[in-house]
């Protein structure tokens, strides 16, 4: 069988707004894809046709839509770039004709089985990238000509550019639910700490690789984050969320925000290539008065006091995530008494393309000042902001010390189960850091906090379990804990039982121990000056 014979100017004509239809336009990209096909299918009197789409790796074409042989996109057919029919065009960038189909000029054994003699393809490139490759193919032997290399490659650049168009909107949207997922919905309720947080998407091509995170940890302390990695779209976020998570995982091994970082990059280097990212990871000790971090790549935070107003943190800029072995990282220590805060922020804040980065930086720092959190998020976007377009993602953090006199009460209610008293243990902890209580009674108001919860887990309720609140309370220089449950306790057993009564109070000034019908509290209270007891 010869070429179509359609080449009068009507036909050619005709040919072509049957591919461009622009009724097209307002199909889903699936939908598009098969009535492209279709249409192709029929313009070429071609038996099969089929679209194979570059992996987010760019190292495999897969089978993304097809007419006549289905197969090759339910079997989810991968062939590598640069082998093979397909291979071959996108790696060109060029048409591609086979007159007579065998094992040594196609991969795909799907097209061998169903007996296609012939193939021709051209590659789909939008905005000077490869998409993936367009092709037909026929059950008889074909001589494919010019003119079917024209109207294939009109078909293969309109598929293009819907297609990019489509992914674009796709990739954006599945970008900022990943993104949403994954930043904190809420930011936590942490005593003698208020945050503030905000997030803006650039214009520049959709979502990026940006993200602040805030997470408790076993010790007590606090870890914040703020991170950027390079690239934008889904493929960043997903990099982005990878990042994150091993993160996390990392700094509950590890106390030291240098070493943290140190892990993450070894992960980043081994498991991510390619990839770079800048990221910043501090961790407020549990009195709120100090804090540890380090920095790879990140721009430096600003650190904002009632006494010396803001300023740009003096921390040493060690190498980012993914770019090589470098020295050992370095932590810094930065003290922030009560009302003072810190300002975490990305690249796309005070990065202008007519301006230096120096006057970006100013700017920001003239702008910080000591207010509440949010307060400082709105006049900061409101100055370097405004109304312009920004053409790269901002994403920022504030985390304010309150006046010690601002400390709200500590209420949390948890299961009465064993692994709950760690967590009572650090939320008191924090709290009491916050509210200024000295290293002796911290410690004596946790052990003895942890005795009466300890007693509550074991004592208060039978095998179908039941709830501990824990309240904590400053006023003038003496805190009050009070640990209540609903429980029908149970007389201790065993050798050496029933002493925890004495041991809280060893460690408190006064202790009241209240059993009724509705369950037992445990008051605990200690001064902040002088011994206990």
């Amino acid at each position: 069988m010869t070429g179509t014979g359609l080449s009068s100017g009507e036909g050619r004509l005709r040919r072509i707004e049957l591919v461009t239809d622009t009724a097209l336009a307002h199909l889903a990209v699936e939908d598009l894809l098969d009535e492209l096909l279709e249409r192709v299918r029929s313009l070429l009197h071609a038996d099969t046709a089929a679209v194979l789409l570059l992996d987010p790796s760019s190292s495999f074409l897969v089978a993304t839509a097809a007419r006549g042989i289905e197969e090759e996109v339910r079997q989810g057919v991968r062939i590598p770039l640069g082998k093979g029919f397909a291979g071959r065009i996108a790696a060109e960038r060029r048409p591609v004709i086979i007159e007579q189909v065998d094992h040594s000029n196609v991969l795909n054994p799907i097209l061998r089985e169903k007996a296609i003699r012939s193939l021709l393809g051209v590659p789909l490139i939008a905005e000077g990238a490869v998409l993936g490759v367009l092709h037909v193919g026929t059950l008889t032997t074909r001589t494919f000509v010019d003119e079917d290399v024209e109207v294939l490659q009109l078909a293969a650049d309109r598929i293009a550019s819907m297609t990019r168009t489509h992914l674009n909107q796709l990739d954006r949207a599945a970008a900022a639910a990943l993104q949403r997922s994954l930043m904190p919905g809420k930011l936590p309720t942490t005593a003698g700490l208020e945050f503030a947080a905000r997030y803006i998407p650039g214009d520049a091509g959709g979502l990026g690789g940006d993200w602040y995170d805030v997470f408790t940890l076993p010790s007590g302390r606090l870890g914040v984050v703020i991170g950027d990695v390079v690239g934008r779209g889904l493929q960043a976020a997903v990099v982005m969320g990878r990042l994150r998570s091993a993160l996390r995982a990392f700094a509950l091994e590890e106390d030291d925000p240098a070493e943290v970082l140190e892990r993450l990059d070894g992960n980043v280097q081994h498991f991510e290539d390619g990839v770079m990212a800048t990221v910043l990871y501090a961790i407020f000790e549990p009195s709120m008065d100090r804090v540890t971090l380090s920095t790879a790549g990140h721009l430096p935070p600003i650190v904002a006091t009632p006494e010396h107003g803001a300023a740009l943190v003096q921390v040493p800029v060690d190498l980012p995530m993914g770019v090589s072995v470098g020295p050992p990282r370095r932590t810094t220590v930065v003290d922030l008494p009560p009302g003072g805060l810190l300002f975490l922020y990305t690249d796309g804040l005070v990065e202008r393309r007519k301006s230096s980065l120096d006057v970006g930086l100013e700017l920001l720092v003239g702008t910080v000042t000591v207010d509440e959190a949010e307060s400082v998020c709105t006049r900061v976007l409101g100055r370097l902001v405004g109304s312009d377009h920004v053409a790269d993602d901002v994403a920022m953090l504030v985390a304010r010390r309150l006046p010690t006199d601002r400390v709200v009460p500590l209420d949390v209610v948890l299961p009465a189960t064993p692994r709950a008293l760690g967590d009572v243990r650090s939320a008191l902890r924090r709290w009491l850091g916050a509210a200024d209580a000295p290293p002796e009674a911290t410690a004596d108001m946790l052990v003895a906090s942890s005795e009466a919860c300890s007693n509550v887990v074991e004592h208060a309720y039978g095998p179908g379990g039941g709830t501990m609140a824990v309240h904590a309370a400053r006023e003038g220089d003496e805190v009050t804990v009070t640990v209540r449950d609903n429980g029908q306790w149970r007389s201790a057993r065993g050798e050496g039982r029933g002493r925890g009564t004495t041991l809280m109070r060893q460690c408190c000034d006064e202790v009241d121990v209240t059993t009724g019908v509705a369950g037992t509290t445990v008051t605990l209270q200690r001064r902040l000056v002088g011994e206990a007891g």
